[in-house]
C-alpha cells in the first residue's frame, strides 16, 4: 500500500521563494485588515442617512474610496508576488521531477505509459502551482479577513456573533468531510485522463499500424471506451461538488435567519442600536466571500492533493540501475570485455542469460546470431548497464563495469539500433545528440564518414534543416546514417549494431554498410544480425540458444562444422 502524500512535501520547495512569500503576505495582511473597516463606515454611513447629514456622508465616501483602493493595491501586490513564486515553485519541481525520471532505468520505462508520465510532468504540476498560488493569495488572505471581520462582529454584539455561527461546527464538518471524497475523486479522475492521454499518443504514434490493418473502427471504439471512463470519473466528482454547495447554502441560509430573529430581539430589549445592527450584517455579509473561497479552495486543495500524491509517487521510485557511492570514472578504454558466470532474467520464473562466459579482445568484431528470443540483444544491453546481471560480474578493460559511473561508461559506448530514433531539431543537433555546445565541424566530419553529408548538402538549409517529430522528413536510410554519425562523433571505443541494416532496401543497405565498415575498424564491434550475409567478414561468430553460446566461431569454421549457424546459412541462402 502506498504512503499517502501531503503538501508537507512541498516544503523544500517552498523554501527558497521564501523571501517573495513573505513580501506578499504583507499584502495579505493590509489587504485583510482594511476589509473589516468597511463595516464600521457602513456603520456609520446608516446613522448619517437617518440624520440626514450629506456632508458627513460625502466625507465618509471619500475615506471608504481611499480605503477600498488601499485595499486593491495591496491585492494586486499579493497576486503579483504569489503568482511569481508559485510559477518558479512548479518549474523546479517539473525540472527536478524530469531530471529524476531521466535517472531511472529502462525497466521502469517498459512497465509504465508515456501518456501518464507526460501528464504528471504537465497537468498534475501544474494544478500544483496553482493550489500553492491559491494558497498564498486566496487561502490565507480569506482566512486573515475571516478573523478580521470576526473580531469586528464580536465588538459589535458578542451575542449575535454566537448566534450567526450555530451552525459553523456542522459546516466545517461538512467541508472535511466533501474535501476527502474530492481528494479521492479527483485522483480517480486524474488517472483516468492520464490513461486517455496515454492511449492517445499511442495511437497517433502507431497511426501508420492503425491504417495498415484497417483499425480506425477499433482505435475509434478504443478510444471512446476510455473517453467514458474518464467522462465517468469527471461526472461523480462534478455531482460532488453539486451536492456540495446547495447543501452549505441552506446551512447559511439557516445562520441567517438564526441572525435576524437574534438582531431583532436584541433591537427590541435595548441591546442593540439599529445603525450597530446594520454594521453587523455589513460584517457578515463580508463574511460571505472569504467563507466561500475558503471553502472552494478547500476542495482545490484536496483535488490538487491527487496531483501531489500522483507526482511524489514519481519521486519516490528508486532506479534500479544506480552508481556505488565510491564509482570512479571509467579512464580511456582499449576494449577488452569480458562476461563473467552472468545469468539475467527480466522474471525470476523465465531466464534469458544463463551462466554466460564470453571474453572479446580490443578491436575484435563480433557477431550474435540466433533465433529471437535466444538472448542476443539482451547481451549487448548489459554492457551499457542498461540491466544488470542477477549473477555474475562483467568487466571491461579489468574493471567491473558496477564500479564506474554511468556516464562515463556509457560515453565509450556507441549504440546504432535498428529503429533510429530522432528528435525535434535541426540535423547537427541530432547529430551531436546529448551535446550541448559542439563543434559544426566535426559534426561534418563524421557524417562524411557515415555516408550522410551528400543527402544533407542537398537541404536547402543543410545542417541547419529541421527535422520532424520521429524524423518523418527523413527515409529509413537517411535516418540510419544520421544515427551512424551520431555514433561516430562520440568516437567509442566499443561498439553496438543491433539489426542496423534489416530494415534498409539495398541500395540504402549499401551506403549504410559501407559506413559501418569504416567505423568498425579499430573498435571493438558487436554485431546483432538475422541476415548471415552482414557478419560473414567478421572475426568471430557466436551462435546463441536459450541464453547461451552453443556454437563459435569464424563463417568458415562454422559452415564446416555443418551445425546450427551452417543450418542457418543454408535455410537463408537456399
Amino acid at each position: 500500500m502506498k504512503q499517502r502524500s501531503n503538501y508537507w512535501q512541498l516544503v523544500p520547495y517552498i523554501r527558497p521563494q521564501w523571501r517573495t512569500i513573505v513580501y506578499a503576505l504583507m499584502c495579505a495582511i493590509v489587504f485583510a485588515v482594511t476589509w473589516p473597516v468597511l463595516a464600521f463606515f457602513a456603520q456609520k454611513m446608516a446613522l448619517f442617512i437617518g440624520e440626514g447629514r450629506i456632508a458627513a456622508i460625502a466625507e465618509t465616501a471619500v475615506y471608504v474610496i481611499l480605503i477600498w483602493g488601499a485595499q486593491k493595491f495591496a491585492q494586486y501586490g499579493q497576486e503579483t508576488l504569489i503568482a511569481k513564486a508559485a510559477l518558479s515553485i512548479a518549474m523546479e519541481l517539473r525540472n527536478r521531477t524530469f531530471a529524476h525520471i531521466q535517472r531511472l532505468s529502462l525497466a521502469y520505462f517498459e512497465t509504465v505509459q508515456t501518456g501518464d508520465l507526460s501528464y504528471r510532468l504537465t497537468e498534475d504540476v501544474d494544478r500544483i502551482g496553482e493550489v500553492v498560488q491559491k494558497l498564498f493569495s486566496q487561502f490565507v488572505p480569506n482566512v486573515l479577513k475571516l478573523l478580521a471581520t470576526l473580531g469586528t462582529m464580536l465588538y459589535f454584539n458578542w451575542q449575535l456573533t454566537l448566534a450567526t455561527f450555530i451552525v459553523a461546527p456542522l459546516l466545517a464538518f461538512l467541508t472535511a468531510w466533501f474535501g476527502e471524497k474530492m481528494r479521492k475523486l479527483s485522483y480517480r479522475s486524474q488517472s483516468r485522463i492520464s490513461d486517455l492521454s496515454a492511449m492517445l499518443i499511442e495511437m497517433l504514434s502507431g497511426v501508420r499500424l492503425v491504417r495498415a490493418f484497417a483499425a480506425e473502427e477499433y482505435a475509434i471504439e478504443q478510444f471512446s471506451r476510455g473517453s467514458e471512463r474518464n467522462r465517468q470519473a469527471r461526472y461523480a466528482t462534478e455531482r460532488l461538488r453539486a451536492i456540495q454547495y446547495p447543501v452549505q447554502g441552506f446551512l447559511d441560509a439557516i445562520g441567517i435567519v438564526i441572525l435576524l430573529l437574534v438582531g431583532t430581539w436584541q433591537i427590541s430589549q435595548g441591546n442593540l442600536t439599529p445603525d450597530a445592527f446594520v454594521g453587523f450584517v455589513a460584517a457578515v455579509a463580508m463574511l460571505f466571500e472569504p467563507i466561500s473561497t475558503v471553502t472552494l479552495n478547500y476542495n482545490e486543495f484536496k483535488q490538487g492533493e491527487a496531483s501531489v500524491d500522483r507526482v511524489f509517487e514519481l519521486l519516490q521510485i528508486r532506479p534500479s540501475i544506480a552508481e556505488s557511492s565510491d564509482a570512479q570514472e571509467l579512464s580511456p578504454v582499449v576494449g577488452r570485455i569480458e562476461f563473467e558466470n552472468v545469468s539475467f532474467a527480466y522474471r525470476p520464473d523465465r531466464p534469458v542469460l544463463q551462466d554466460l562466459n564470453l571474453r572479446v579482445l580490443p578491436g575484435e568484431m563480433v557477431a550474435l546470431v540466433g533465433a529471437s528470443g535466444a538472448g542476443k540483444t539482451t547481451l549487448v544491453n548489459l554492457i551499457p548497464r542498461f540491466y544488470d546481471p542477477q549473477q555474475g560480474n562483467i568487466w571491461i578493460d579489468g574493471t567491473n563495469i558496477r564500479d564506474v559511473t554511468l556516464k562515463s561508461l556509457r560515453h565509450q559506448i556507441g549504440i546504432v539500433p535498428q529503429e533510429t530514433t530522432l528528435f525535434t531539431g535541426t540535423i547537427a543537433q541530432n547529430i551531436a545528440f546529448g551535446q550541448l555546445d559542439f563543434d559544426l565541424k566535426a559534426v561534418q566530419a563524421a557524417a562524411k564518414i557515415a555516408n550522410a553529408h551528400q543527402f544533407i548538402s542537398q537541404f536547402p538549409d543543410g545542417y541547419e534543416t529541421w527535422v520532424g517529430e520521429r524524423g518523418v522528413n527523413l527515409s529509413g536510410g537517411q535516418r540510419q546514417r544520421l544515427a551512424i554519425a551520431r555514433a561516430v562523433l562520440l568516437n567509442p571505443r566499443i561498439l553496438i549494431l543491433d539489426e542496423a541494416t534489416s530494415a534498409l532496401d539495398s541500395e540504402s543497405e549499401a551506403l549504410v554498410q559501407e559506413a559501418l565498415e569504416r567505423i568498425m575498424q579499430g573498435r571493438t564491434v558487436f554485431i546483432i544480425a538475422h541476415r548471415l550475409a552482414t557478419v560473414r567478414r567478421v572475426d568471430r561468430i557466436l551462435v546463441m540458444e536459450k541464453g547461451r553460446v552453443v556454437e563459435a566461431g569464424t563463417h568458415q569454421e562454422l559452415i564446416a562444422e555443418g551445425g546450427r549457424y551452417a543450418r542457418f546459412y543454408a535455410q537463408q541462402f537456399s
